[in-house]
């Protein structure tokens, strides 16, 4: 017999389907040249993933690094669990899946970082592109694309994951939007939950910051 638990805080759960949502936003905003757009979006984005970083510090258990990061020999250990007897429901991120989470923010925070020196050589360029030579500057700009395709990669090997564990029973999709997880009766967890209010305060600083620095100059171009 299962019994519901909370897994996922809300700001965890807002971070992951704002980042998707942003995501697909920064693509259609690149795809149609709409680059102020493309900015605005990508330092929506740089919110999310520097208070992503710094929950993962101070955040709920479920959602710090130190829950989901383990030692290699852990996820190998975890992988042949696998093998032997099939997926079995984890509290929070698994093993495997905590290393895809450390393997998605680096790639953004790539993208993201090469993305302030990048220019399209026309009108739109990076708010530190005049900090590099123009050479690194289109050096960075050639790694800001190409990590795209990087970041689609990892996308669609998590997807592939996400749907695989829950054709085997594992049901990934619903606990991050509600936050509960139905798992054993065995299984005994003892899950703290910082205070929401200390995640509104943070985010809320950030997005001040990069709202004033980098967002406003550029919306007034819209």
């Amino acid at each position: 017999m299962n019994h519901k638990i909370k897994v996922w805080d809300f700001p965890t759960r807002v971070f992951h389907w704002g980042m998707i949502g942003l995501l697909a936003g920064l693509w259609w905003s690149a795809d149609a040249g709409e680059l102020v757009w493309h900015q605005v979006l990508a330092y929506s984005l740089m919110v999310l993933i520097v208070f992503r970083i710094i929950w993962g510090l101070v955040g709920s258990d479920t959602a710090k690094f130190t829950h989901f990061i383990k030692h290699p020999k852990t996820v190998l250990q975890y992988v042949a669990s696998i093998r032997r007897h099939g997926v079995s429901p984890s509290v929070g991120h698994n093993p495997l899946g905590g290393y895809m989470v450390i393997a998605l923010i680096a790639i953004l925070a790539l993208q993201l970082t090469t993305g302030l020196f990048a220019t399209d050589e026309i009108f739109t360029e990076g708010p530190l592109f005049s900090y590099v030579s123009n050479e690194t500057a289109l050096w960075l700009t050639w790694l800001h694309k190409q990590t795209f395709n990087g970041i689609l990669l990892l996308a669609s090997i998590h997807i592939l994951a996400v749907l695989v564990h829950t054709i085997k029973g594992d049901k990934l999709i619903l606990p991050m939007i509600t936050g509960y997880k139905r798992v054993s009766q065995l299984t005994s967890v003892s899950l703290s939950f910082r205070s929401i209010f200390v995640a509104i305060a943070l985010f809320s600083v950030l997005a001040i910051l990069v709202g004033n620095y980098l967002i406003l100059p550029i919306a007034q171009m819209l």
